[in-house]
């Protein structure tokens, strides 16, 4: 069951509320302009490349119910929107907070409950007792938030506006007349006493008339038979929500005997049918993007892994992260329980330097670092604490990401050429603003033509004057112009067949295609070897 979202809101009265408190109308959106286009996002094409859809999965795992997803789906170069949502996260990060957010979720998702169990009630009678039932939970559950919240340590605007507004909202008439209706009509339907009289199949209602108790005497005419102690027998009865018929004309009558009370619980029924408030509705919702965040981010910090709030610009494309890691690498390793921790990097931008270009030994951690480069910048636009010791990061408008694709044997063109066009796409659609993740591009040309292909791209991404990182086996990208900077996947002094996962910012060292021809025809060392054992042993190579 997903959670609703009213879009009804002309029972709520804002007349009394101040122009501040009216503002408010998201915890994710400080003007509450993304609302209407929020759930329209459809996921961004990097997502699969940066491995950004395993770690939403990983995130909202547990949390179906609210639909987080699309709230990954649209990120802001807005320096108020992410500021805003920091000082979200570090309320959220006090405990004391947190408790009280997800009490509050537990309570409204009891409440939906209900509720979607009263819409398949069969009885109408029964319906309104259920419906006044939920709606005196709800505003109980309101009241305890709004007292939890005063005791909790909230200083960002987000949460201070929201717990301005429920204040408003709880004092507002509407909802003090709603909460005391409930109260009052739950009491005089627990004082109804009836009679029911039952001769053969045939069932008499009757208002209650006091009558004594025989009890005491059936006990004392009994007692003289009674021999030592008796065994007890306790049974547990199971009753369905459902009525059956003859409950269902019991209740009919009863209602007929009592028509004041009925009559008042029809017309409190007809007014409070959406009884939710939506602006609360949608803080319940977007609020569990806080707490799957942090609690996320937690699970990682007890690996002894950190987490940061970047210092983030829309101007200044001066970069640098340290101590930062693939989170999708990093969760998998988590969950697996296998004892692995993730490798943390370092890297750094400044002054005329945009394009890292990454070259090493294949399976040394270049994509991973890709990949991690590409996540951070998409996280820091959706304000999420991002996985650094410490961050200072370009907030882009968009993220692209060129890796290489198996080929499509329906697409007439051949794969050289798709990734082309890809590349034509990206720049067209492209700004300086823009961060651009290139994976080994064109590993299915010829040496001359990649190396020719490459720098004609990079030219372009340096005329854009855009932040890219460039995964290649072409050392020569390196010295290419002012704008690149030279990564290199680090190797076991010891062993040089042993990667350190480690990236490190130095000149290239020419080996990196090299490398790649030998490994690509079984001529490293290990392999050569490998088939000279398998030689002698008569075992085809």
């Amino acid at each position: 069951m997903t959670v609703p979202q009213p879009a009804v809101s002309e029972f709520i009265d804002t007349r009394h509320l101040t122009s501040d408190v009216k503002r408010f109308r998201s915890i994710l959106f400080s003007n509450g302009q993304g609302l209407p286009e929020m759930d329209r996002q459809p996921q961004p094409e990097c997502f699969a490349d940066l491995n950004l859809d395993q770690i939403v999965a990983a995130v909202t795992a547990g949390r179906d119910d609210y639909d987080l997803k699309p709230f990954f789906y649209l990120p802001s170069r807005a320096l108020t929107e992410i500021s805003y949502r920091h000082d979200v996260f570090r309320d959220i990060e006090h405990p004391a907070t947190a408790d009280c957010l997800r009490t509050f979720a537990t309570e409204l998702h009891k409440i939906r409950d209900e509720i979607s169990r009263t819409r398949k009630l069969s009885y109408e009678l029964q319906r309104q007792r259920c419906l006044l039932d939920s709606v005196g939970g709800y505003c109980g559950a309101l009241q305890k938030f709004a007292d939890g919240l005063r005791h909790a340590e909230v200083r960002s605007d987000g949460l201070t506006m929201f717990r301005l507004y429920l204040e408003e909202y709880l004092s507002s008439p509407r909802f003090r007349k709603m909460a005391a209706d409930a109260h009052r009509i739950a009491g005089e339907l627990r004082e109804i006493r009836y009679a029911l009289l039952v001769a053969g199949k045939r069932i008499t209602i009757q208002h209650y008339e006091p009558q004594p108790d025989y009890g005491a005497d059936v006990l004392e005419t009994f007692e003289k038979f009674r021999q030592g102690g008796t065994k007890e027998h306790i049974f547990n009865f199971r009753f369905a929500l459902e009525m059956n018929h003859v409950e269902a004309a019991i209740l009919d009558r009863v209602a007929l005997l009592y028509p004041e009370v009925f009559s008042t619980l029809a017309v409190f029924c007809s007014a409070h049918a959406h009884f939710q408030n939506p602006v609360i509705a949608q803080f319940d919702r977007e609020v569990q993007f806080y707490l799957a965040w942090t609690e996320h981010m937690h699970r990682l910090r007890d690996e002894g892994l950190s987490f940061c709030y970047p210092e983030v610009s829309a101007q200044s494309k001066a970069e640098s992260a340290e101590e930062t890691f693939d989170l999708a690498l990093a969760e998998k390793l988590r969950a697996d329980k296998g004892g692995k921790r993730v490798v943390t990097n370092d890297f750094s931008l400044s002054g005329e330097e945009r394009i890292l270009v990454v070259t090493g030994p294949n399976q040394g951690g270049k994509t991973t670092f890709a990949r991690m480069f590409g996540q951070l910048h998409y996280l820091a636009g959706l304000g999420c604490p991002v996985p650094a010791k410490e961050a200072q990061l370009f907030l882009a408008d968009q993220v692209f990401t060129h890796f290489e694709k198996q080929e499509d044997i329906g697409n007439l063109t051949g794969k050289l050429e798709d990734e082309l066009l890809r590349v034509r796409r990206i720049l067209e659609l492209a700004t300086p603003e823009s961060v651009l993740i290139m994976n080994e591009s064109f590993l299915s040309t010829t040496l001359k033509d990649a190396l020719f292909l490459s720098r004609e791209i990079m030219m372009r991404i340096a005329q854009l004057d855009m932040i890219c990182v460039s995964v290649t086996f072409l050392d020569e990208l390196v010295s290419m112009s002012a704008t690149t900077v030279s990564m290199v996947g680090e190797v076991d002094r010891g062993d040089p067949s042993l990667r350190t996962f480690r990236i490190l910012r130095k000149p290239a060292d020419g080996l990196a295609y090299a490398m790649a021809i030998a490994e690509k025809y079984r001529l490293t060392e290990g392999a050569v070897k490998k088939r000279i054992v398998g030689n002698a042993a008569g075992q085809p190579s």
